[in-house]
């Protein structure tokens, strides 16, 4: 059971990595007018994404510096993801191989 739970966590943690990489592309590409905000289409997906981002940024962007115009919290959440999913697998592990004995 613990084992599931774990494996659904690592799996949401890899739907919000990819969240955030594609909420990053399209910032890119709205800053350089690759894309156009008066779409109604682009606007709705880049104002969801944002929602869906900006609670995971919010405490990051408090604690970094200013780095004149670049955010570098998409950055170091991804990090920080990788960083649980790699405790969840290590965890996983180690109750795979104590249930194995």
């Amino acid at each position: 059971m613990v084992l599931s739970l774990f494996s659904i966590t690592i799996l949401l943690l890899n739907v919000l990595w990819w969240v955030i990489i594609v909420q990053a592309i399209l910032s890119w590409l709205l800053a350089f007018n690759v894309l156009n905000v008066s779409s109604p289409a682009v606007r709705q997906i880049s104002l969801a994404l944002e929602k869906l981002t900006a609670p995971l940024y919010r405490p990051i962007r408090r604690i970094l510096p200013d780095f004149g115009g670049i955010d570098f919290s998409p950055m170091v959440v991804l990090l920080l993801i990788l960083v649980i999913q790699k405790l969840l697998a290590g965890a996983a592990m180690d109750i795979a191989t104590s249930a194995t004995v």
